[in-house]
């Protein structure tokens, strides 16, 4: 059929539609089994996302927690993957990798398995990954955080963000690009919150109406 054949009274798609079929819809209906894991799962992010995102960057709750542990391989990898490019940008990179693979598997998640609870879930990563980074940058003039191998960044070379910023001559804003990267993660911890929040209840209520 041809775009002058289609029937007159069917609607095109507004904004609003394509967003929802993106976000929200599944086309997988979910068992009883994985709605149940699936908010066991939802009650873990939203207590972390009270705790974290409630407690100073000073503080460095993110990075006394375990979920620093799963951050920090990905962040050394980036400096790994990214050291061809220089010295500048291999300092960068492990920042940057920590939320390129959340980031990445978010769009992953919702464009190859048409999974949007999954998608949720790894866009709280992402978030999560700029809370731990929030104290690092807020470090750069400081150098008071312990780093790996147990010493300050004033004890020994390679605190990355101190060279970052000094390169940019940004070092006089290390806490004002803490404080936004804390708030930014903050935000998008608690919107993928709701986001998984309203997939549940879609997920639920579907299986409701097939009962």
């Amino acid at each position: 059929m041809t775009h002058a054949e289609q029937n007159p009274d069917e609607q095109p798609e507004t904004l609003s539609d394509l967003a929802e079929r993106a976000l929200l819809r599944d086309p997988v209906a979910a068992t009883p089994e994985w709605l149940v894991v699936r908010a066991v799962v939802l009650l873990l992010l939203v207590w972390w996302t009270w705790g974290l995102t409630r407690a100073t960057i000073e503080s460095n709750a993110v990075g006394e927690s375990f979920l620093h542990l799963i951050d920090l391989p990905f962040h050394e990898a980036g400096h790994v993957i990214f050291m061809p490019f220089g010295h500048f940008v291999m300092s960068l990179g492990g920042s940057l990798m920590q939320v390129i693979v959340p980031a990445a598997l978010t769009v992953v998640f919702l464009t190859r398995h048409r999974d949007p609870f999954g998608a949720a879930v790894t866009f709280w990563w992402c978030g999560e990954n700029l809370l731990d980074l929030a104290p690092y940058i807020n470090d750069a003039r400081n150098l008071s955080l312990v780093l790996i191998g147990g010493k300050t960044g004033a004890e020994v070379e390679g605190h990355d963000w101190e060279y970052i910023l000094m390169s940019l001559g940004w070092l006089h804003r290390d806490h004002m690009l803490a404080r936004l990267a804390h708030f930014i993660g903050a935000l998008m911890m608690m919107a993928a919150c709701g986001w998984a929040v309203t997939v549940i209840i879609r997920q639920w209520r579907a299986r409701a109406s097939e009962s």
